[in-house]
């Protein structure tokens, strides 16, 4: 199982794009409090539609907390990680996944990092290139890591109208 925690995350927007991400890769959404916002307030739902339906968003009230729940290898997206997604090998591990993200103003707390150096990606980007939008950066980690797992579980055909529909 595949387990993104959103640390302390400040828009809805956000948080209800990352929500759909997880629903059709087939992982766990987990967000730490305090939020920016109020969950299921009109920014959110618009956002996560009704894609709450195929996965369920857990509430922690600290990190600590949260990884103290989930029995698996944690990994931290940080602007400031030493290695790049490919340098993982998440096949390898017979354990879930859980993959910390960072709040939109801050990132994770530098002592979190520092403590967890062997396990900080880096997404590689343009230099002069601060940061990603949050929900892009779910997106790409989400797709590495079922790329590496044979996106066991995921369909690779249209399913809702047929895996034919471009032909008729």
């Amino acid at each position: 199982m595949i387990h993104i925690v959103l640390f302390e995350p400040e828009i809805a927007q956000n948080v209800g794009n990352i929500l759909r991400s997880c629903a059709a890769m087939n992982a766990q959404l987990h967000v730490i409090h305090p939020l920016g916002f109020l969950l299921h307030s009109k920014e959110f739902n618009r956002a996560m539609m009704d894609y709450d339906k195929l996965t369920e968003l857990v509430e922690h009230n600290s990190l600590e907390e949260c990884l103290s729940t989930i029995k698996g290898e944690v990994f931290f997206i940080t602007r400031y990680g030493m290695k790049t997604p490919n340098e993982f090998d998440f096949q390898s591990s017979n354990k879930d996944i859980v993959i910390v993200f960072g709040k939109e103003s801050t990132g994770i707390p530098k002592s979190i990092l520092r403590e967890n150096l062997d396990h900080c990606i880096r997404i590689p980007m343009h230099p002069q290139a601060r940061s990603m939008n949050v929900s892009n950066t779910v997106a790409i980690i989400l797709y590495e890591v079922q790329r590496q797992l044979n996106f066991d579980g995921l369909s690779s055909v249209e399913v809702l109208k047929g895996k034919d529909w471009l032909l008729q």
